[in-house]
């Protein structure tokens, strides 16, 4: 059985993952879902000080006060710079990374710089004007829906999770990753896409879908496979977690 600890995206806490728990909890492995810094039920620690480091140091800190080794880290979104790092700082205790709909970063690489200027504009401009400077609250689903997909998720869930959301660091978003060396690259990996309205393939999601060093799966839904398909994410999870791909 596996252990996986959950990182969630951008907004989002550790609740993001309650339909998903239980059933993985019933198949024997162990969950953990903490929660990143400044967000969720620890939103009143956010600030200008949270970023990337600080995000980082959440997971690795879980991994050891919990003392876990052999772990499976699962990032969504922006949740892939987080595992992506903490793979980096505690090779020893992960045992695969996967990814899921998530960032695959390369070293020096923030999320600003890896997606388009006006992605960064409209962030910037949206903390500005309603985050203190350092927030970037949740969109407007009209908003939301113009950059990434929220297909499947029904009006309930969406409205669970406007909720729930609490605005996210934009530090975290303009702080590059650093890598201290190649050897979290020896760690497994594997990504899930979440295919629906794709229109377009990255480079990255293609890399893992063709190298027998990455394993590879699709959810036929949107960006947020939590809530739009609990049950089918957990089955792929669970399916990627049997096997340990070789690095690349």
């Amino acid at each position: 059985m596996a252990t996986f600890v959950f990182v969630p995206g951008a907004w989002l806490g550790g609740w993001c993952w309650q339909e998903m728990t239980p059933r993985l909890r019933a198949a024997g492995h162990q969950v953990y879902t903490p929660t990143l810094s400044g967000l969720g039920e620890r939103r009143h620690l956010g600030g200008p000080q949270i970023d990337l480091d600080t995000h980082l140091q959440d997971i690795v800190n879980v991994l050891e006060f919990e003392e876990l080794r052999d772990v499976t880290l699962v990032g969504h979104s922006y949740g892939g710079f987080v595992v992506t790092g903490v793979a980096d700082r505690a090779p020893e205790r992960v045992r695969q990374v996967i990814y899921l709909d998530a960032s695959v970063p390369e070293d020096g690489m923030s999320l600003f710089s890896g997606g388009p200027p006006a992605f960064k504009a409209m962030v910037e401009e949206a903390a500005r004007e309603q985050g203190d400077g350092w927030g970037w609250p949740l969109p407007s689903p009209e908003v939301l829906g113009s950059f990434v997909s929220i297909a499947g998720i029904d009006e309930e869930d969406l409205r669970w999770f406007y909720a729930k959301a609490t605005p996210h660091p934009v530090g975290t978003l303009r702080q590059p990753i650093r890598f201290s060396d190649a050897t979290w690259k020896t760690v497994g990996r594997a990504y899930i896409s979440c295919t629906a309205e794709r229109t377009s393939e990255s480079a990255r999601e293609m890399h893992a879908r063709t190298s027998p060093d990455w394993g590879y799966g699709e959810l036929a839904t949107g960006h947020w496979p939590m809530f739009s398909m609990p049950a089918q994410t957990v089955e792929l999870l669970a399916e990627l977690a049997e096997v340990r791909p070789g690095s690349a």
